[in-house]
């Protein structure tokens, strides 16, 4: 069986320019007006360069932005559930014009990431994207926060991209684009790979999410977020390497892919989960593990609201499909790890494990049941710890 296609139904659309081409439009964009970007948009511009976002061609118009929020797709009838789009000040938009090139540059060194032509300048309700996109206007959510002090103006426009934004170089093996992935996928032999999503080290109960998975499935890429987290958060290298130990001690050879992506999280739960589903189908995976509250922050979003959203996509929307699988544990009377579903003793019977548990036992040197994290994987993350305390 072959791989899923990208979404939309064509090739991979990669924007990062290669060869004579790039070394031209590097020079080029030196003469151009630059606009320093923020991380979420260095984020969205890297997937933008290697095909992650497939088949946008650019920053999102005013129709796809409306489209988007209302009713999760572009001005052209695909499929979106998260607007993509570049933001400017009043006075930096005021300095653009229509039809114009323009650099976009580093928020934190200033290098250029990409050259963009800007086809239209526009202001958006911001509480009408938050509402929703997070389904939450409460600036005490970390995307609404970043939504609400982004420039006033949009801008839209098709971009050339010229970097990977040092991702690459920092991560080495580690950052994998939709070519390489789907590459991967087809020399292993798989065609339904389900892909695991995380931003922290993998606890048993993620262990036993991604082993269920692949009761089912040729393998599972665990994909972990390599761009901005929320404080507190453990690294991605010390998490990656966190999770190849698990997988080298605990998982069966050549059923494990690991890799990261170069967004920043954006905590849009639901929609974010379909997001998700959105770009693993660029990377080749035909299913999503979906747990509970996936892309959720606080209590703004129900346990199995990203299970329910899927529910409501019209058909063909999204050839990867959701695993869902319900609330994982340790049941002292099964005696390992079960869920709802298959577990029928009481509270009192199970051990909950979560990351937010984990990282509050580990930063306050408490101890950490077995039945809660791998030993080998807790050797490495008490060791982070220690580093903390030291520095």
């Amino acid at each position: 069986m072959a791989l899923v296609d990208p979404h939309g139904g064509g090739n991979l659309l990669p924007l990062l320019l290669e060869g004579d081409a790039l070394g031209d439009e590097i020079q080029r964009a030196a003469t151009l007006p630059a606009l320093r970007v923020s991380s979420r948009e260095k984020g969205d511009l890297i997937m933008l360069g290697i095909g992650g976002f497939t088949p946008l061609q650019g920053f999102m118009s005013h129709a796809d932005w409306n489209g988007v929020c209302d009713d999760m797709k572009l001005a052209n009838g695909l499929f979106w559930p998260i607007p993509i789009t570049l933001s400017a000040s009043t006075g930096e938009a005021e300095s653009i014009a229509i039809g114009s090139e323009i650099a976009l540059t580093d928020p934190d060194d200033g290098t250029v990431l990409a050259t963009m032509r800007v086809t239209e300048k526009y202001v958006i309700d911001k509480l009408h994207e938050c509402s929703k996109v997070f389904c939450t206007t409460d600036w005490e959510h970390p995307g609404v926060r970043l939504v609400m002090r982004q420039g006033d103006v949009n801008l839209a426009g098709p971009v050339k991209v010229l970097s990977t934004g040092g991702f690459p170089e920092k991560y080495g093996e580690l950052f994998k684009t939709p070519k390489q992935t789907r590459a991967l996928f087809t020399k292993l032999g798989w065609s339904r790979i389900a892909a695991f999503q995380t931003r922290n080290p993998m606890h048993r109960s993620h262990e036993y999410l991604a082993k269920v998975a692949i009761e089912t499935c040729d393998g599972v890429l665990i994909h972990s977020l390599l761009g901005n987290l929320k404080p507190g958060d453990i690294p991605a290298e010390v998490r990656a390497q966190a999770i190849g130990t698990l997988v080298d001690n605990y998982f069966v050879k050549n059923t494990i892919v690991q890799a990261g992506y170069p967004l920043d999280m954006r905590y849009a739960g639901p929609r974010e989960a379909l997001l998700h589903a959105l770009f693993r189908q660029n990377y080749g995976c035909s299913h999503q593990i979906v747990g509970r509250d996936h892309a959720g922050v606080g209590s703004y979003y129900g346990p199995f609201d990203a299970h329910h959203i899927f529910d409501k996509l019209p058909p063909g929307a999204l050839q990867t499909q959701p695993l869902k699988i319900d609330v994982a544990f340790w049941c002292y009377k099964c005696g390992g790890m079960a869920s709802g579903r298959t577990c029928p003793h009481t509270d009192a019977d199970r051990l909950q494990v979560s990351g937010t548990q984990l990282r509050k036992s580990l930063s306050e040197e408490s101890d950490v049941p077995p039945e809660f994290s791998r030993p080998e994987v807790l050797a490495i993350l008490r060791k982070y710890y220690a580093s903390l305390d030291v520095k």
